[in-house]
């Protein structure tokens, strides 16, 4: 765990120095801010659809980091050649592995928070409240589906030849899922067979990342969610998650370095 460890804080201080972060940090500020200043005739509907807005940049920019983040990992290494002496010592390739997922993951996490701090830092100063539970629950929710993101970039990374063929793969499949991947059962059931099987059986084999997005609570102020469905959906994350991780460590495992 020590030697995980250590890799995933490497990742994270990359990030930190790229300039992604800071860019990120500014986009943050930019559109809280103009979420939070823009109060047309004091109607209660522009706020929150400047809400809604804002939370659909979030989390546009969110997967775009996760994804770019984690496709270059495994490719730098190769191409700086530091993956030969950090395998070279006693450091398997399955850890090798789980701390870039570690490091990226903890990245993005650090995006997170700063994008939900300020978020809901304007929009209390606009309506009076903040509810703060529903802004963990929703971050929460949001950073453990970009775990399964970043666990199936990761296993891109080494299936795929060049980071950005597998960032834009990664991005058309977990956009694609987010908008239609609860409507493949019913756009199966129009096929004709074999292929109302093959899309009604994937309906059951995706992760359905749209499971995680609640932005509705935030933007309505609607109550809750009950903590064991909030337990339920990391957990299921988690399995999905996992199941990426070993798949990437058995072809890492079974790929050549060069």
């Amino acid at each position: 765990m020590n030697t995980i460890w250590s890799l995933a804080k490497v990742v994270v201080l990359e990030m930190v120095r790229r300039k992604d972060f800071y860019v990120l940090f500014i986009l943050t500020v930019l559109l809280t801010g103009t979420a939070g200043s823009v109060n047309l005739f004091n109607d209660r509907s522009i706020v929150r659809y400047l809400k809604e807005i804002c939370l659909l940049l979030i989390w546009l920019s969110s997967l775009v980091m996760a994804i770019t983040c984690t496709a270059r990992q495994i490719p730098m290494e190769r191409e700086q050649r530091t993956i030969f002496p950090l395998l070279a010592k006693p450091v398997t390739r399955g850890q090798f592995l789980l701390g870039k997922f570690l490091g990226c993951w903890l990245a993005v996490g650090m995006a997170l928070a700063v994008f939900y701090f300020f978020f809901g830092l304007v929009s209390a100063s606009r309506e009076q409240q903040w509810p703060v539970l529903n802004y963990l629950q929703a971050a929460w929710l949001h950073w453990v589906m970009l775990g399964v993101v970043v666990a199936f970039t990761l296993l891109g990374s080494i299936v795929f030849a060049a980071p950005s063929s597998n960032g834009t793969i990664c991005f058309v499949v977990s956009a694609g899922i987010l908008l239609l991947g609860r409507h493949l059962n019913k756009v199966a059931l129009g096929l004709p067979q074999p292929w109302q099987s093959l899309l009604y059986g994937s309906y059951f084999v995706i992760p359905h990342l749209e499971l995680f997005d609640v932005r509705e609570l935030i933007i309505h102020n609607w109550e809750l969610i009950p903590w064991g469905m909030v337990g339920l959906a990391t957990l299921y994350a988690a399995a999905y998650a996992a199941a990426f991780l070993l798949a990437a460590i058995w072809v890492f495992r079974r790929r050549p370095l060069n």
